[in-house]
């Protein structure tokens, strides 16, 4: 049984009791030893089981939120004639609670309480309530001819307010097909967005009551634009969360990422000492947690240039939840440097379909920009490298793969700005320089080396 599938049983039921994982007045969790029940109990007589209560049978009863972010996923409503789109609707809703339960970070509500409001009206914020989670997905079917209309919305249940809202239009083909289609849909647009939501909450915490999660969630900002200067921000945070949780594996990854930076601003063995040994921390008690995987293979494969085990990393992560934003955009790079185009345009395809406005896409387009530069097709890789560009304007790799299209195309005179700006934002880069934290397939590396010598980059 998983470390995340026991903590989410044990989460379960201290919300079923009105418990918590702070004040553990029932359920207490001893340390290296496991988890005890401390409540006194007493044996009332046999109740009636046979009729299951109504969710309003339990108005009043409000419980208490899980220590993680939690979810439930209400049935979908079949709005349309055909009775058979009940069974559709019902197994994807099933399936995306699969697939959420797989976010090591995210408590999600199980099949058997969600679907008591199945056929119900309801109301969110009292829903929330009952089910004690800080967020619901609801969500509809339509069949129109031989298509099949889904919408889904995220709700904080508290405030009522809308997180994210998509509509999917698709053919009804092959059903089962096109459940799995929809759901790895949905599950890659929640993550993202609820990590978000996520962390704006946090910030509206006083900061003396932060815990290892929610000090995770406060460095997270600065890691996401691979600047050193956000770097030396988020490392303090990430550091008094390890105090607080040494074998947190999600810190460990971003401290690994935020040492990355440092190394290559500076080149210093300690930092690049200090990557790989929170890289492999997070792989080591990361084993059920993609995101954590993901960014820990992107430092293994940049820092250690250990590209086996990277791959490998990046394959484990995406077994466990295959519509992971991180483990695909990290993945897609790394594959797009070691020559595998075809792989790494896949990769970097599917995440920018699955969240088109994740912050997190410029490494899906830097990689394609890389893979349609060696392809010659260079208005392709120019317009993935101009959108990278848009998405993470302080990356100065973002502009650099930018300069090499733009010497594709021959437009030598906005390659030569381009270039300009690539050392307004990093003074000290050169092209050899570069090569020492990046290692490329060498028919990857040789055209873009000249683009970049080309457009006046030192060499």
């Amino acid at each position: 049984m998983s470390e995340s599938a026991l903590a989410t049983c044990i989460n379960a039921a201290r919300a079923a009791l009105g418990d918590s994982g702070e004040q553990q007045r029932l359920i207490k969790t001893l340390p290296r030893r496991g988890i005890r029940f401390v409540g006194a109990v007493r044996e009332d007589g046999k109740s009636d089981e046979s009729v299951a209560p109504e969710p309003r049978d339990r108005a009043g009863r409000e419980l208490a939120l899980p220590d993680r972010p939690s979810i439930a996923v209400l049935p979908f409503n079949n709005i349309s004639s055909d009775p058979e789109q009940e069974y559709f609707a019902d197994g994807m809703v099933e399936d995306i609670i699969s697939g959420l339960s797989r976010i090591k970070w995210l408590f999600v509500i199980a099949r058997n309480s969600s679907f008591v409001y199945k056929g119900r009206a309801v109301d969110v914020k009292q829903t929330g309530r009952e089910l004690g989670v800080r967020y619901v997905l609801e969500g509809s079917v339509r069949k129109v001819g031989n298509r099949v209309r889904i919408t889904a919305q995220l709700i904080e249940a508290e405030t009522g307010a809308h997180i994210w809202a998509e509509r999917y239009d698709r053919l009804l083909d092959d059903v089962f097909a096109l459940q799995d289609d929809l759901t790895i849909s949905v599950i890659g647009a929640i993550e993202p967005n609820l990590r978000k939501a996520e962390t704006d909450r946090v910030k509206r915490k006083r900061p003396d009551n932060l815990d290892a999660y929610d000090l995770v969630l406060q460095a997270l900002p600065f890691t996401y634009g691979h600047i050193a200067q956000d770097a030396d921000r988020a490392m303090p945070l990430l550091e008094r969360a390890l105090a607080l949780e040494p074998d947190y594996a999600a810190a460990h990854a971003a401290l690994a990422w935020c040492y990355h930076f440092r190394f290559r601003r500076a080149l210093g063995e300690d930092d690049r000492a200090g990557a790989s040994r929170h890289a492999r921390a997070a792989i080591a008690h990361g084993t059920d947690d993609p995101t954590a995987l993901g960014i820990a293979g992107f430092v293994v494969a940049m820092d250690e240039h250990d590209h086996a085990t990277a791959l490998s990393v990046f394959d484990r992560a995406l077994s466990l939840s295959n519509s992971n934003i991180f483990a695909l955009n990290s993945s897609a790079l790394v594959l797009a440097l070691l020559g595998k185009s075809e792989f790494a345009a896949e990769r970097a395809r599917l995440a920018t379909r699955l969240s088109p406005f994740d912050s997190m896409n410029y490494l899906a387009f830097n990689a394609l920009a890389v893979t349609g530069f060696c392809a010659g097709q260079f208005e392709e890789a120019h317009e993935a490298a101009r959108r990278s560009v848009q998405l993470n304007p302080r990356f100065y790799i973002c502009h650099l793969f930018l300069v090499a299209t733009l010497v594709g195309l021959g437009r030598s005179e906005e390659a030569a700005r381009a270039a300009r700006q690539v050392l307004a934002l990093e003074p000290t880069f050169a092209i050899s320089r570069f090569a020492v934290t990046v290692e490329f397939e060498a028919t990857v590396f040789k055209p873009l080396a000249g683009a970049w010598s080309a457009a006046g980059l030192p060499k």
